[in-house]
């Protein structure tokens, strides 16, 4: 996946003056290291970043949610993930498949036995999207805070969490080699998100529009055209417009006023947010207008609410197009 490639590419690369002695921020145990073997560890400065901490605490929140069923409660990603138990847990959540582990592991080795058959499973289901991996077994174990962030940024986005991510979160880690028995440090700052609508282009099924937008962006306009024309034909009679498919549908009011046009019905105002504010509210509307499209006879959407809210194009193009096919001959 290029993009996640580019963002730990940039990360790897952006190295600020390494020392040639130990600093003051090593620890007693940095002495220990094998000869030209390494070790990262997150700048004390990071780890009171607001915005690192906004990240920590929506990733907690949504693990919490996904497990509630489970009674699970993280509250410190660092002192409750690295056993491998709620990983696991989460994983078989998110994937719908049961691994084959012990439930309870309390020795360092059956854990990190654990932590490696979890690490596979979720590699394996990234694989195929060439995405690079910033975790490993020992660094989740040994309680590695970037490490543990990165492995649940790859679930969040993969699994197209419903969750809204800080943008533009970095954080600074040093990194600590020992060279001729010369322990050397260099800074590096890791980017850990970019934009939303970039994260989620990181993760969608393989289909026609993948394929539309990855090698026929002339088709593509035409199919942006087409539903244009298509939304604008009924939106008119509301005296409303459609130019951008991508944006002026992320809030659902015009999917909900769309789907009342469609099916000749007025949809009431107090049934979604004519001018939402929120992220939740205008997933709501989203949420809405797909279940006026089941209760019209139309399957399931396969694109999330967030995904529409978030702009995430392939999404919306589904959407539309569903509605397109059904709704072509309605005057």
């Amino acid at each position: 996946m290029d993009l996640m490639s580019d963002l730990q590419a940039e990360g790897k690369n952006t190295i600020n003056a390494p020392l040639l002695h130990p600093g003051p921020e090593l620890l007693p145990e940095d002495m220990l290291l094998e000869e030209n073997s390494e070790k990262t560890i997150l700048d004390p400065t990071s780890r009171e970043d607001l915005n690192f901490k906004d990240l920590q605490k929506v990733l907690i929140d949504w693990i919490n949610s996904e497990l509630e069923e489970d009674r699970i409660i993280v509250k410190d990603l660092e002192e409750d993930l690295y056993d491998g138990q709620v990983l696991q847990k989460l994983f078989e959540k998110l994937s719908g498949h049961k691994l084959n582990v012990a439930e309870v592991t309390q020795s360092e080795i059956g854990q990190k036995q654990k932590l490696q058959t979890v690490l596979e499973a979720v590699n394996g289901v990234l694989r195929p999207l060439d995405w690079s991996t910033e975790w490993s077994v020992d660094s989740i174990h040994s309680k590695n805070l970037v490490s543990i962030v990165y492995l649940l940024l790859a679930l969040a986005i993969y699994y197209v969490a419903p969750i809204r991510l800080p943008e533009h979160v970095s954080v600074k880690v040093i990194v600590i080699k020992k060279k001729e028995g010369i322990l050397q440090t260099a800074h590096v700052t890791k980017q850990l998100t970019s934009t939303t609508t970039d994260m989620m282009i990181g993760r969608s099924e393989r289909d026609a529009f993948d394929t539309l937008l990855d090698h026929a962006p002339d088709k593509l306009n035409v199919v942006k055209t087409s539903l244009i024309t298509f939304v604008n034909k009924h939106l008119n009679k509301l005296n409303l417009e459609v130019t951008e498919l991508e944006s002026q549908f992320a809030d659902g009011v015009y999917l909900v006023l769309l789907m009342g046009l469609l099916e000749n019905y007025f949809v009431p105002l107090y049934n979604f947010y004519l001018t939402p504010e929120s992220f939740e509210q205008k997933v709501h509307n989203v949420s809405f207008a797909f279940e006026l499209m089941q209760d019209g006879g139309l399957q399931k959407p396969k694109a999330r609410p967030e995904d529409v809210v978030n702009l995430n194009l392939k999404s919306t193009l589904r959407v539309l197009y569903n509605l397109f096919t059904n709704y072509k001959n309605s005057e």
